[in-house]
């Protein structure tokens, strides 16, 4: 059973209670805490039961009020960028992990292009190396003339489409500091406007003797890189050089000793040589491509690796089949004598 402030009153007045009149309506409502204030500083007397009830119903709170809604939780929106990958507006954009280590191996010969140089100390052959082994009999070659080269190219596929982005040439060479030995250089387009810069270092390398040698280059890296010098109208300076692909004495050599004839089998099986970290050359494009981009360098480098290692190869390679033509045709001699 509820009781109004109307019941009240007329319960009030009936006791004859000097209070019980009903008030004027007031122009501002009185808080509830002063209202208990004002009540609280009245004299035990005069605080009848009456004004104890009033005050209860007063501030007595209706079913039908509507309770105040749960104070809601703002989200940290930092948190949640940082959850989503997100920049925040106005601040300062993360350094980009991929453009941290952009370092090229070398030095910056033209705009964009980067030569790497390194000397291999080993004795230079002082004699005529035969070239018996690549059925060219009767034909030498002096050491000092050949050039082992190997190139790094945008696809495998080949095409006036694809180019090649480095240029690694080995030859032997006398040093006045570090005396003899077989000389490495590179050459590493970090841009596509290097390209004409680096064909005519590359030209200027060879000479009217140099004689090319390869793994394939041949049948790939002559023909690439004839195509490159047309394009950028430049003389073909490779046409009218010897060139001795090594690719075709060895498979005739060492067909089904191994699974394949590639080199880095024939390094590994024949040479003993071991790489280490090695980037396999199928993966040469994507490191370039990844640079181009504002990627980093890493892979780049481990690219130059490769090919330092690819035209150190076939130098020894050469070698190793020149020694293993001549101790045939010894032995073949001694057996027939």
């Amino acid at each position: 059973m509820s009781l109004s402030l109307d019941k009240l009153r007329l319960l009030r007045k009936q006791a004859g209670d000097p209070k019980a009149a009903t008030p004027a309506a007031p122009t501002q409502q009185t808080p509830p805490a002063l209202m208990a204030a004002n009540d609280a500083r009245q004299p035990p007397a005069e605080r009848s039961v009456f004004a104890w009830v009033e005050q209860e119903i007063r501030h007595k709170p209706t079913g039908t009020a509507t309770p105040a809604p749960a104070t809601l939780r703002r989200p940290e929106v930092g948190s949640l960028h940082r959850l989503l990958g997100m920049r925040s507006r106005g601040g300062p954009a993360p350094a980009r992990a991929s453009a941290q280590d952009r370092q090229l191996p070398g030095n910056e010969i033209a705009p964009g292009l980067f030569l790497i140089e390194s000397l291999l100390p080993q004795p230079i052959p002082a004699m005529p190396l035969s070239l018996a082994f690549a059925k060219r009999e009767g034909e030498h070659v002096a050491a000092r003339d050949l050039l082992f080269f190997d190139t790094e190219t945008t696809g495998l596929a080949g095409g006036t489409g694809t180019r090649a982005f480095m240029i690694g040439a080995a030859d032997w060479h006398v040093c006045p500091q570090r005396g003899e030995g077989l000389r490495i250089r590179q050459l590493l387009m970090s841009t596509m406007a290097a390209e004409e810069a680096m064909l005519a270092a590359f030209a200027r390398w060879l000479q009217p003797h140099t004689v090319f040698c390869s793994y394939n280059g041949r049948s790939y890296d002559a023909p690439l890189l004839k195509t490159r010098y047309r394009l950028a109208r430049q003389a073909d300076p490779i046409t009218a050089l010897d060139h001795v692909d090594l690719l075709y004495p060895t498979r005739r050599r060492y067909r089904g000793t191994w699974e394949n004839c590639k080199l880095s089998t024939i390094e590994r099986q024949l040479l003993r040589v071991v790489r280490e970290d090695d980037l396999p050359g199928s993966e040469a494009p994507a490191a370039w491509l990844r640079y181009l981009r504002g990627g980093d360098a890493v892979n780049l480098r481990r690219v130059a690796d490769h090919n330092h290692q690819d035209v150190v190869t076939l130098a020894l390679l050469l070698q190793r089949l020149v020694r293993e033509e001549q101790r045939e045709r010894e032995t073949l001699a001694l057996v027939s004598g």
